[in-house]
């Protein structure tokens, strides 16, 4: 009787479908991610078909949740649908462009996150860079703020040097929205917002420039993010951010860096796993072997990377005390990824605390928006001035404004 009862369990555990609770899908330069997530493991089948193109996925004894919406197409897919298959089964479908390479993988429990199958496109085309700023509070769109006048940029050209290049990170994006808050504003567009400001202000500098890591709403890996500004050259890294923590009380700005021994305090070492998790909500798994997170060892190279780090992020402390409240007096340390490049001096600004009523107002606001993109830039700026890079035209104008240089750099200084 022992031997049928469980035989009898083992039967409805088979018996029991795998509910796909949801269904992802968002497209960026890093190309176009599906994911399921899965109520358990399922058996399944990826394969593409022609004319018309589409990709499909079979998976067995399978359903979708009574609740789940299916995305709509971006990118390379036009459109997501799916349909119950014979024996229980479940099949999804999506109709591409054209014909395209296509991988899958599933990814265990890990977190907060349960399990998921993964079906990856090559990368589209990237965006292009944007002229138009998107407003958290409204929707609508602002105009960026002007670029460098043309006797800047004609006085810039003449001074030899080459620029210094800004690596501007708007945290999350995509599938990754960040924290929420109270009054339904999400981090991903306040950081977008904010990043795209910060990256024209620094594009007004006279031997500046800056370049977006993600300049709409797509997700990329934060592993992808430094490698990108190391393909871009960069010369600084700073990731935008507006977290939120359990005491809505906590307000105002705080500047990270990595930390080579742990985290500063417990609430750093939350904030830190909790922004390192954002690779986990995009369907990727951090213990795959990334090479540049293999690569980040802990070397003499890193520990110059880290002390130019905490310089420029006290800089840019001090030209946020200027605007507002400051969470914290001093530099913060913790285990972030996204500041791990062993050669790019990096670090994270929390503008604000998305989960505090008056900061989530602010952060909404086009004119706060603005002053802290600025006051960013303040902080960078000052940074280099204090220390300019060698064989840079800000090195030029550093020395034109302690009074020596070009006539040209020293026009400059004086603007």
């Amino acid at each position: 009787m022992a031997s049928a009862a469980l035989l009898a369990g083992l039967a409805a555990a088979a018996a029991t479908p795998t509910i796909v609770n949801d269904v992802r899908l968002w497209s960026g330069p890093e190309g176009t991610r599906l994911v399921l997530d899965l109520s358990a493991p399922a058996k399944y089948e990826v394969f593409a078909v022609e004319n018309p193109d589409r990709i499909v996925i079979d998976l067995e004894n399978a359903e979708l949740a009574s609740s789940g919406v299916l995305p709509v197409g971006q990118g390379p897919v036009k459109s997501v649908r799916s349909g119950p298959q014979a024996d229980h089964g479940l099949r999804v479908v999506l109709d591409l462009d054209r014909a395209r390479d296509m991988r899958s993988f599933t990814v265990g429990p890990e977190g907060s996150a349960g399990h998921r199958l993964v079906v990856e496109l090559p990368p589209s085309a990237a965006p292009s860079a944007g002229t138009v700023l998107a407003s958290a509070s409204s929707g609508q769109a602002t105009a960026a703020p002007e670029a460098a006048s043309p006797v800047k940029r004609l006085l810039a050209a003449s001074v030899n040097g080459r620029d210094l290049v800004i690596a501007v990170d708007a945290g999350h994006g995509g599938q990754d929205p960040g924290a929420l808050g109270r009054g339904g504003t999400r981090e991903k567009d306040v950081t977008l917002a904010i990043a795209r400001r910060l990256a024209a202000a620094i594009d007004a500098e006279p031997g500046m420039r800056a370049v977006l890591i993600r300049d709409g709403d797509y997700f990329i890996t934060l592993g992808g993010r430094t490698r990108k500004a190391r393909q871009l050259g960069a010369d600084m890294f700073v990731s935008v951010h507006a977290d939120s923590v359990l005491k809505r009380d906590v307000s105002g700005s705080s500047v990270y860096v990595l930390s080579l021994r742990g985290a500063s305090d417990e609430a750093a070492r939350w904030l830190a796993a909790s922004e390192n998790a954002a690779d986990l909500k995009g369907g990727v798994s951090l213990d795959d072997k990334d090479d540049l997170l293999a690569s980040v060892l802990l070397d003499v190279t890193q520990k110059e990377s880290v002390s130019s780090s905490v310089e420029a992020a006290d800089s840019v402390l001090a030209t946020l005390r200027r605007i507002g409240t400051v969470h914290r007096p001093r530099v913060q340390h913790a285990g972030f990824v996204v500041l791990k490049s062993p050669d790019i001096p990096s670090m994270l600004v929390e503008t604000a605390f998305i989960s505090n009523a008056a900061d989530e107002r602010r952060l909404r606001d086009a004119g706060h928006q603005q002053r802290l993109a600025e006051a960013i830039r303040d902080g960078v700026k000052n940074y280099f001035y204090d220390r300019p890079p060698p064989g840079t035209k800000v090195a030029a104008l550093a020395a034109a404004r302690r009074g020596g240089g070009s006539s040209a750099a020293q026009t400059l200084a004086e603007r």
